[in-house]
């Protein structure tokens, strides 16, 4: 897949795998955290297994809703998801590990996608974008650590 546009994101979250991949797995707790900062969701579909469906209805504090598909193309509980994301606007395909650490749980998001100029373009704005779902994840895990959703 040399030929596909990738970003590349990870992190370290102090949590063990199966509590970092049930963030994903749970769809309450990813309606929170899903997305750039300033948004919003409502999960309509969430089927995690392979051939499963995702619909997620994302709003951004302007008021822009974007209606998102995605189809589950693998699921290794609690090791791995990869899923097609099928429109709006961008195709690709998103690989998730979970692997165990010092410390907790090192989360790798790789993106792929077409190397047409509207992605490349794109790209930095994406990479930046999954730092803000890294972020507004580990408040959902220190939410929960402390007793919270």
């Amino acid at each position: 897949m040399t030929d596909k546009t990738e970003i590349l994101n990870d992190r370290l979250f102090g949590v063990d795998p199966a509590t970092l991949f049930d963030a994903f797995a749970d769809p309450k707790k990813l309606a929170q955290w899903w997305g750039p900062d300033g948004f919003t969701n409502v999960i309509h579909e969430f089927d995690l297994r392979p051939g499963g469906r995702w619909v997620i209805l994302m709003k951004s504090d302007e008021g822009a809703e974007f209606l998102n598909h995605s189809t589950f193309q693998e699921v290794a509980r609690p090791e791995r998801i990869v899923l097609l994301h099928h429109d709006p606007i961008h195709v690709f395909i998103l690989e998730m590990d979970f692997r165990a650490e010092d410390g907790g749980t090192r989360l790798s998001w790789r993106m792929l996608m077409e190397p047409n100029e509207e992605n490349i373009q794109f790209r930095q704005f994406i990479a930046y974008a999954n730092e803000q779902n890294f972020d507004r994840l580990e408040r959902v895990l220190g939410m929960a650590c402390a007793g919270g959703n």
